[in-house]
Formats: C-alpha cells, structure tokens, sequence
C-alpha cells in the first residue's frame, strides 16, 4: 500500500499483521498496533520523543545480562507486572489469589532442602526466622508432593546472584510438601530492600519522585501437576512500605504476619535467642503446570550494585 497519509500508516501495518497465521498471534498484534498508533496520536509524540523512547528501550536490553533483568524491573515498576498477574489468576481475576510476582531474582536448580533444613549456604547475618507453608486447593484439600522454590534477599537487601561474597545458592532452596501439604524451614528474617538504580527503571523513579523500596517478602514458586503453577510472595505486615510498594505487588491476601518469640526455644536448629515464626496457606488453581522462563541464569561476579535509597516526594 503507498502512503498517502499518516492514517494510511496504520490501515497498511494491520493488512499485514492480519497475515499472522496463528489466531492469537494475530489478535495480539492487530490489539498492539491499534493501541501503539492511537497513544501517538492521542499524545501528538514528536520526533525527539520517540527517539528518546527508543534510547531506553535500548538501554533497558543494554543493561540486561545473564545476572540481571532490566525489563522485569521496568515491568514492574509500570505495574505492568502485577496487572499480567492478577488477570491471569484467581478464576480470571475474579477472586482472591495468592499469585504474585516472580521478580527479577529467580534462578532454576536450586538445591533440594528437606523439611526442616536451613536456607543459609554461607554465613548470613539476620534474625531467624522459621517458616511453616500450607498448600491447599479451592476445596481447601491439602496439596501433598508440591515442589516449592523458595527465595530472598540476605540483611543488606542483596540475592546471592548479585552479591559474589554469598554462596551460590544462598538462601535458595526448593523443599516437597509432606502428605498434610506443609512445608517448613528455618532462614533469616527478610527486609525490605531497595530495587536497582544504575539503569533506566532508576531514571524513571527519580522523575516520579518515587521510591525504590520493595516491602519484606519472601519468595514462592509452587509446581505439582494437576495444578498451575504459583508465583507468589508473602510480605510483612510490619513493613512501612507496603502502601507504595515500588512494583505495585502487594495484595492483601499475601500479607501475613511476622511473630516475634523472645523468650521461647526455637522450634528446631541451633538458633538462639530471639526468634520469628511465618505461617501462610497457599491456594492453588486446578490446571497444569507451566514453569515460567527464569529471569536471569547465573551468579555476577561482579561487586554488587551501590545500595541508594530515594525518597518519596
């Protein structure tokens, strides 16, 4: 088709995505380019500004390698993430879910842990914490033979694949519900840490005048057939960041509480002194499992990033 005028621009790019082959291919472009050539135009988008777009694009791949993902912190930090999350869970978005984010962080192989074992693989700072998870389905049936990865930050706010002087596989573990569908293990204490900001997720950020905080969590990713697989995250309800989360990836159903014990022995382990306890139930939806594509691949070897902390205007 020659362009004769710029509406002819957009008759002529769905012509052609209308030759897609495979239905939903085809109805996710033709969407795409509707809803990309209608914010050009509703938003008048000069030239400068779409080279100015093009540039972080670029540097959102640019910044990206095999121990960090650029685009999943971006995703995040336009909601993009979350929104995906919850349209795709809980009957549709419908109901109350207990999925949640993968974040930029998850690795494959993490080490097969018994219950009771501990996720500390180097010497870890932090008050310890032990965990008791539930996984159940709608019925409220325990799920026995879950595999469950678990994951999270050390007390510096840093996953081992970021930070060379961790172990590999620090505080990483993935364990196997027993037939009453539990889990439990001992680890530290998570906090609420700040997202990176040496690339362009940290440009957009500074311009809001918003935070890079993300609340305590830690990290679910729950795989048994029969059921889809879960991503989740369970925050602390003591957290002060929970209300201007960074990632948008808080619900409500995934804050639980952190209990404090200061004059009890720990349940099981060495730890001594002060400790705390977790209890969550999980929810899984009927259908098969698909393991989502790991974010990174491998541990940096590299310094980790400078911890900075932004204000929220």
């Amino acid at each position: 088709m020659i362009i004769k005028t710029q509406a002819d621009v957009t008759t002529a790019v769905l012509a052609e995505m209308a030759r897609a082959e495979d239905p939903r291919t085809r109805e996710i472009l033709t969407s795409l380019i509707k809803h990309l050539h209608g914010f050009i135009r509703e938003t008048k988008l000069s030239e400068a500004e779409f080279q100015q777009a093009c540039a972080i694009i670029n540097r959102v791949g640019q910044k990206s390698n095999d121990s960090h993902n650029e685009a999943v912190l971006m995703s995040g930090s336009l909601g993009v993430s979350s929104l995906v999350c919850l349209l795709n869970n809980g009957d549709n978005g419908s109901t109350e879910t207990t999925a949640n984010l993968l974040g930029p962080f998850w690795r494959t192989e993490s080490p097969r842990t018994e219950n009771g074992g501990c996720l500390l693989r180097s010497p870890t700072p932090g008050m310890p914490l032990f965990v008791e998870a539930l996984v159940q389905d709608h019925a409220g049936r325990p799920v026995a033979g879950a595999e469950i990865d678990v994951w999270h930050c050390n007390d510096e706010g840093y996953y081992e694949n970021q930070d060379p002087s961790q172990a590999e596989m620090n505080l990483r573990g993935k364990f196997t519900t027993d037939a009453a569908g539990k889990i439990w293990f001992r680890s530290i204490k998570p906090i609420g840490y700040p997202i990176p900001l040496d690339g362009p997720t940290g440009d957009l950020l500074r311009m809001l005048k918003r935070h890079n905080m993300r609340p305590a969590h830690l990290h679910f990713l729950i795989v048994k057939d029969g059921f889809k697989a879960q991503i989740s995250q369970v925050y602390s309800s003591e957290d002060p960041n929970l209300e201007t989360d960074s990632q948008f990836g808080v619900t409500q159903r995934l804050i639980a509480q952190y209990v404090l014990h200061e004059n009890e022995p720990a349940p099981y382990g060495d730890a001594k002194g002060p400790w705390y306890s977790m209890s969550f139930t999980f929810d899984l939806d009927a259908g098969q499992p698909k393991l989502p594509r790991a974010p990174i691949s491998s541990k940096s070897t590299s310094p980790p990033p400078r911890i900075e902390r932004l204000v929220r205007a």
